[in-house]
């Protein structure tokens, strides 16, 4: 009587409907598909690939020796200086908040769980611009808190501490909406085991939580650091742009571009596209680590349901 049962359940399996998209995909006639491929790919290379091989040619046209003035100039070195620092403390906390916001709407059930994942979402639907905007606003010199702050010293607009709060704000939600979907897919139940056998909470979290999540945690740091390095809107509010002080890459590159002055704007802007294809080739494996290591947890998990 369960053999028809099981023989349902494994028609309707990940690997037969991958094997019919594919037999579907098989049927189109041969024009078809490499009109969409071709389509596909060109408008790629027309918007992407193109652009992407401009910014190294402008950048390396007038030579290297003109290429390492423009990175090595005073100005462009404090705008890396401001970005990398920028990008280590941002990344680090948004790594930590990534982790407690994954464990806490994926491990306990309690009233305002789905507000608290939508207020997670909110720097997407948010503009960066108002994001600044709003730090203005609340700490500013005729904000809410600016006057409390500047009587103590504490300049936070149009200063570094406002710099780093834009680029927290803008890359919180990274490495918390790539573990928030990867934890509910796997579940407690190794948890609950290694609890069961005695191990405390730390020990749970350092060798069973967070090897299972290792390749997720990595793939969101690894977006949170491409967009704090990349972030242009809200950091141009709270900056005020001031040269080499708190002006970051894309700050400088767009303040270069006006004065015309291309070579270094090209020059700053391959390493900004440096860095987007280097996040890409990261991000390609990340995701195949990630789609191995749930391939892993799905096949065990029909294995304990044949058994």
């Amino acid at each position: 009587m369960n053999q028809p049962a099981i023989t349902k359940n494994k028609s309707k399996s990940p690997a037969t409907a991958t094997a019919k998209s594919v037999a579907m995909s098989v049927s189109d006639p041969t024009w078809v598909r490499w009109l969409l491929i071709g389509t596909t790919i060109g408008f790629m290379a027309l918007l992407l690939l193109l652009p992407l091989g401009v910014i190294f040619w402008e950048a390396l046209r007038r030579g290297a020796k003109v290429y390492v003035a423009a990175l090595t100039e005073r100005n462009a070195l404090n705008a890396i200086k401001m970005t990398l620092l920028a990008a280590i403390i941002a990344v680090p906390l948004n790594t930590l908040f990534g982790l407690a916001a994954a464990w806490a709407t994926t491990k306990y059930q309690y009233r305002g769980k789905s507000l608290l994942i939508s207020l997670i979402d909110l720097p997407f639907a948010v503009s960066p611009i108002i994001a600044g905007l709003m730090y203005v606003l609340v700490f500013g010199l005729q904000g809410w808190l600016g006057p409390f702050l500047n009587s103590y010293g504490i300049q936070v607009i149009f200063a570094v501490p406002g710099v780093v709060l834009a680029t927290l704000f803008v890359t919180f939600p990274f490495v918390a909406r790539e573990l928030i979907p990867l934890m509910q897919e796997q579940g407690s139940e190794e948890e609950w085991a290694a609890i069961s056998l005695g191990a405390s909470g730390w020990q749970t979290f350092w060798r069973v939580t967070l090897p299972n999540i290792k390749w997720g945690v990595l793939y969101g740091v690894l977006l949170c650091n491409a967009r704090a390095m990349g972030e242009f809107g809200a950091v141009s509010v709270v900056s005020s742009n001031i040269r080499g002080r708190t002006n970051t890459i894309p700050l400088q590159i767009d303040a270069l571009y006006n004065e015309y002055n291309t070579a270094a704007a090209f020059a700053l802007a391959s390493i900004l596209a440096f860095l987007g294809v280097v996040t890409l080739c990261a991000k390609s494996l990340l995701e195949y680590r990630i789609e191995s290591s749930r391939r892993r947890v799905n096949h065990s998990k029909e294995a304990e349901t044949e058994s």
